[in-house]
């Protein structure tokens, strides 16, 4: 089974990164970028079986862990 986990920064949180990239993109002449963020993309294989199981244990992993729940949002997506 694997979870996807896609950790963004809430809306209004400053993205130094993005904008970073953003002016680097502008740089070498991308000029049809309006804007950049960067988010984290999470992949963990694990071992159970059950979907809502692994679901909760997950969810669990981002509020103590993967995501920093002040500034960040997060969403799993649970494969089989």
């Amino acid at each position: 089974m694997t979870a996807h986990i896609i950790v963004t920064l809430k809306e209004g949180v400053l993205d130094p990164q993005g904008k970073a990239l953003h002016h680097a993109l502008h740089a070498l002449g991308f000029n049809e970028v309006l804007d950049a963020r960067v988010n984290k993309h999470i992949t963990l294989s694990l071992t159970g079986g059950d979907v809502a199981l692994e679901r909760a244990k997950v969810e669990q992993m981002c509020e103590t862990l993967i995501a920093n729940t002040v500034i960040e949002n997060y969403s799993i997506e649970i494969l089989p």
